[in-house]
């Protein structure tokens, strides 16, 4: 499935686009936080403009394709498909810039259980390119204030993909990870690479805080979002996220196959 059509018809049959699992009501409560500053919606990025919910809103449809009236506020979100190919188009356009370059490559995300396999066949196509897959500060702890306090988690890797665990969560490299959306896990990252005096990533893959906080931090970053992020949104509007590409990340984790396999294509990197 590596042309454009069949993926459209992909993305509508599996959710992963027109309307979606997200709603509604699940989205206007994001942009609402976001507006607000509250940090568990910003994951890691600082906004430079006022970004009130009207804002907000009218990113999120021209970005994603989510109606743009106010008064619409409730049942299922909707992302449109076309929005989707053309970000996937540009995700791959930065891959195959790093791949060509050979330049060190970091990926993480904060939904393992559904997006792994995606980066993860990425990172193997990258590694094979000749770039290196970086994978500093495995084992760290890294303390995360979540709706249910503070939480101890430890970094970790699978098949060349960041992500944290619990720290008594069973066996280093076990899939699948914690759920996690905040930007300290990438932050710690890159504070062991500088300290180690490792590369630093020429691009970070990813999502959630992994994409936020690496952006913030002036390296070039890329990834996926649902319509209910609109930070990454508003990072790419104001420059410091490359790529971002709507849909919805939520859905089983082998629908994402098909999306490794577009990319592939598109950046020269199919086996």
């Amino acid at each position: 499935m590596t042309t454009s059509r069949a993926l459209r018809d992909h993305l509508l049959a599996a959710g992963l686009a027109g309307k979606v699992g997200t709603s509604r009501e699940d989205s206007l409560r994001s942009y609402r936080l976001f507006a607000a500053r509250d940090p568990r919606v910003l994951i890691g990025i600082d906004p430079e403009g006022p970004w009130g919910q009207r804002d907000l809103l009218l990113l999120m449809a021209e970005k994603c394709g989510v109606s743009a009236d106010p008064r619409h506020t409730s049942g299922p979100d909707v992302i449109d498909p076309e929005r989707t190919l053309s970000a996937l188009d540009a995700f791959a356009e930065r891959i195959h810039d790093v791949a060509r370059r050979g330049g060190p490559v970091l990926f993480g995300t904060g939904h393992p259980q559904r997006l792994l396999g995606f980066y993860a066949g990425l990172a193997d196509a990258l590694s094979a390119a000749g770039c290196d897959v970086l994978t500093p500060a495995q084992g760290r702890c890294v303390d995360i204030l979540t709706r249910f306090g503070l939480r101890t988690c430890a970094l970790d890797y699978a098949r060349g993909v960041g992500l944290v665990r619990e720290t008594d969560g069973g066996r280093p490299g076990c899939e699948p990870g914690l759920h996690c959306h905040s930007p300290l896990p990438v932050r710690v990252v890159l504070e062991a690479a500088a300290e180690c005096g490792g590369p630093l990533p020429e691009l970070v893959v990813g999502d959630h805080g992994w994409v936020c906080g690496a952006g913030q931090l002036g390296l070039e970053a890329i990834g996926l979002a649902d319509t209910d992020d609109p930070a990454l949104f508003v990072g790419e509007a104001e420059g410091r996220v490359s790529v971002v590409v709507p849909v919805d990340d939520a859905v089983r984790s082998e629908y994402y196959r098909p999306l490794t396999r577009y990319v592939l294509k598109r950046a020269c990197l199919s086996q």
